[in-house]
């Protein structure tokens, strides 16, 4: 038998052993990563093969809503949706592909919304003449603030936290850390923003992420339903560098999570997973790495992280292949306000693999710098 044949393509191992932990921990379960990638040997099958697994459990979503089980569906229509998310997630190689999953991911996520306990809505922001999409979840009751953070015309109000994806993540991935938030009296609102989600096609990556987060914010602003003086900002892998980027500007934010960001990034993308650079230029709308690079020197913090006031919690792991820890520690280091650093031994990137390290702990510290009772 002629071994070599049976050898995966290299990216296909890349995204095995770079997103295990990240897939099972945000929804997708362990026997579909198990099987779906055990018989995936060329990338270009990824996407479709990640596809047709997600179509199961949007069918058993059909299913439980034609049956009446309303909670049920919600939760098979999630699950529907993130396995769609990861089937174009880094598949920028064949955008009919990636188009065709990521609408599936878009309509399931949506259908699970109005289902989902506690329920969400999908809001449209507005932005640069076109839109902004976000998916904004209320907890079912607000804890009474703490005394002295707001006055009692506000206790019905809870606050907000806006979530800002990375690369290759979408709001469509966020129900885990979502609940978190929900738990502890916090309204989440996960949006796509500049070469992110449903804004990729229409945006280039943006990394003055404080124009699109003033949106959001501005768009919050609207709404009689969130206490628009207790907003926090939490970030994720390239939104762990979006998120304190805003908080530098933006100072209507009054707390900031960042997991995994970079605090400058390099114009090179040597030593970088293949996948991973192809999305980056793809989603910067470069026409080539020279171009990416371009784009990617403009994202720092040297010189603006100063500027951060707010509380702020920074996360990095010790075995992230991706973003170095000691950007963490050179972003603790240069902001003004309160600052937690949690460098966790082991971690990979976002710290998947010990996720029970972090995701709880900043969920209780952005509730308590919101001023939301602990439970």
């Amino acid at each position: 038998m002629d071994t070599a044949a049976k050898q995966k393509d290299p990216r296909v191992e890349a995204a095995i052993s770079h997103w295990a932990p990240r897939f099972v921990i945000n929804g997708v379960p362990l026997t579909d990563f198990q099987e779906v990638t055990a018989g995936v040997e060329r990338w270009e099958d990824w996407c479709s093969a990640w596809s047709a697994r997600a179509a199961i459990h949007e069918e058993l979503g059909n299913q439980a809503l034609a049956d009446g089980c309303k909670l049920s569906a919600g939760e098979h229509f999630t699950r529907a949706a993130v396995c769609y998310h990861f089937g174009k997630f880094l598949f920028v190689n064949d955008m009919a592909q990636h188009q065709a999953a990521h609408r599936k991911a878009v309509e399931c996520r949506n259908k699970a919304l109005p289902l989902l306990d506690p329920p969400g809505e999908r809001v449209a922001i507005p932005y640069e003449g076109k839109q902004l999409y976000g998916n904004l979840r209320k907890p079912k009751a607000v804890a009474r603030p703490q005394p002295g953070v707001r006055d009692s015309s506000d206790t019905g109000r809870p606050p907000v936290v806006v979530m800002c994806m990375g690369l290759d993540s979408t709001k469509e991935e966020m129900d885990d850390y979502e609940n978190r938030f929900l738990k502890r009296g916090v309204a989440t609102l996960a949006f796509d923003g500049p070469g992110q989600g449903e804004a990729e096609y229409d945006f280039p990556i943006c990394p003055e992420y404080e124009k699109p987060v003033k949106a959001v914010i501005d768009h919050l602003e609207t709404r009689g339903d969130i206490d628009r003086g207790r907003i926090g900002i939490w970030g994720v892998s390239l939104g762990g560098y979006y998120a304190p980027r805003a908080a530098c500007f933006e100072k209507r934010v009054k707390a900031c999570v960042a997991l995994s960001g970079a605090y400058q990034r390099s114009g090179s993308f040597e030593g970088r997973p293949v996948i991973n650079v192809e999305a980056f230029r793809v989603r910067s709308h470069s026409a080539n790495l020279d171009e990416a690079g371009k784009v990617a020197l403009r994202m720092s913090l040297k010189g603006v992280a100063k500027n951060i006031t707010c509380p702020i919690y920074i996360v990095a792991g010790t075995n992230d292949r991706l973003t170095s820890p000691d950007e963490a520690r050179k972003l603790a280091a240069e902001v003004s306000g309160p600052c937690v650093l949690s460098v966790i031994e082991g971690g990979n990137h976002v710290v998947n693999n010990y996720w029970y390290r972090y995701r709880d702990q900043t969920a209780d510290w952005m509730a308590a710098q919101l001023g939301v009772a602990k439970r």
